[in-house]
């Protein structure tokens, strides 16, 4: 008997070793085709900055090995962010076959948005948050202090908002998920818009840098996504996992169906 019970959990256990190696192969094959243009990768990632920066100054590294090892550093990080679909589709195929399929069929599409949404919040971050705010930040310096920012304090600024953004942007899909599962209705959401929009102010305050640009570039587009987010939801409002007592109906409906004198339960 405790062969037989532990059988499905090796059997897990091996498809799961399976989905990981997997992501690291995706992973580490993205990372060997952009290892060659770590140095470009980094001049891409910094160039908000340095086109901010004042006349002759310039980026500056404090540590011996940072040259090298940061742009290094950036592309692993570059190559998790593009195997992110890769990483969600081996997630989705471990979950998959526990899932019923009217779930499989909300899931999926969830799946495809979060990706979407990850990246947008990225570029977002990128093409218009960066500017502005390192254009301001620039501005503010105080009078015979030259900006020269190393090149590894710069990585670790700006991943935190690539993440933040990206994070930021999957609302959306939060929102779903929790209509979905029934913790909430949009109706309930609705009412609660006047919480929502201080606290998109609030996360902006923590997760950006402490300037009031940043904050309210981050604080907009998370409200307006939330919006999105309760518009959809609506149309998956009462979608969730049937109870127990409906999965028992409809494994009789469909043994009955078996037997050939009735049809399962649509």
């Amino acid at each position: 008997m405790a062969v037989e019970d532990t059988q499905p959990l090796i059997t897990h256990l091996i498809e799961l070793r399976k989905r990981i190696m997997n992501c690291l192969l995706a992973i580490l094959a993205i990372f060997l085709a952009l290892v060659y243009f770590a140095n470009d990768i980094y001049q891409l990632v910094s160039d908000p900055l340095i086109k901010q920066l004042p006349q002759g100054a310039s980026m500056i590294a404090t540590d011996v090995a940072s040259p090298f090892f940061t742009p290094i550093k950036l592309t692993i990080m570059v190559s998790v962010i593009l195997s992110a679909p890769v990483i969600l589709y081996q997630v989705w195929a471990f979950v998959a076959p526990a899932l019923y399929k009217h779930e499989r069929r909300l899931v999926v599409p969830l799946l495809v948005s979060s990706s979407l949404l990850f990246y947008l919040g990225m570029a977002f971050a990128y093409f218009v948050v960066f500017p502005l705010a390192f254009g301001f930040l620039t501005k503010t310096a105080p009078a015979g202090v030259v900006i020269s920012t190393d090149i590894t304090s710069y990585l670790d600024f700006v991943m935190a908002l690539f993440m933040a953004f990206g994070v930021s942007f999957e609302v959306p899909v939060a929102i779903v998920l929790l209509c979905w599962m029934g913790v909430t209705t949009p109706e309930d959401l609705k009412k609660k818009r006047p919480y929502v929009l201080v606290g998109a102010f609030v996360v902006g305050m923590i997760l950006t840098p402490p300037d009031v640009f940043s904050q309210t570039l981050l604080a907009i587009p998370m409200y307006i996504l939330f919006e999105i987010g309760v518009f959809f939801s609506r149309f998956y409002v009462g979608k969730r996992r049937p109870s127990a007592d409906d999965k028992e109906d409809d494994d009789e409906a469909e043994s009955t169906s078996d037997d050939g004198t009735d049809t399962p339960k649509q």
